[in-house]
C-alpha cells in the first residue's frame, strides 16, 4: 500500500526477539521494585512518579499497534520511531524501524 507515513498514523509492528527481552525485563524489575516498596510511607521510593511497566508477557514475532512519532525520510517505506501499543500499561519506544514483514518491522494494517 503506497501511503504516505507521516506522524500519528497508526501501523502494525513486529516485535524482535530483543523487544521481547527488553520489555519483559522492565516488567521483570518492575514487579521486583513493587514488591521491595510496597507499603512505603508517601513520599518514599515507590510511592508516585513511576511507571509502571505491567502487562502480559511478551514473545518474538506478535504484532502490536504502533503510533509513529517520527519519520526519517519521506517515503512510503522510510524508518520510523514508533510507540508500540502493549498490551499492558506501558509502551515500547522502537526507533529508527523500517517497514517490513520481519521481526522488528513496521508494516500497514491490512484493510477488512
Amino acid at each position: 500500500m503506497d501511503q504516505a507515513v507521516t506522524i500519528c498514523r497508526i501501523v502494525q509492528y513486529r516485535l524482535s526477539s530483543d523487544d521481547a527481552v527488553s520489555i519483559n525485563k522492565r516488567r521483570d524489575d518492575f514487579e521486583v521494585f513493587s514488591r521491595a516498596t510496597r507499603g512505603a510511607a508517601p513520599g518514599q521510593p515507590g510511592a508516585t512518579g513511576h511507571v509502571a511497566h505491567v502487562g502480559n508477557r511478551v514473545v518474538a514475532g506478535e504484532v502490536y499497534p504502533a503510533v509513529v512519532v517520527r519519520t526519517f525520510g519521506a517515503g512510503p517505506d522510510c524508518a520510523v520511531n514508533l510507540q508500540v501499543l502493549l498490551d499492558g500499561a506501558d509502551t515500547y519506544w522502537a526507533t529508527s524501524r523500517c517497514a517490513g514483514p520481519g521481526e522488528g518491522q513496521w508494516f500497514w494494517p491490512p484493510r477488512v
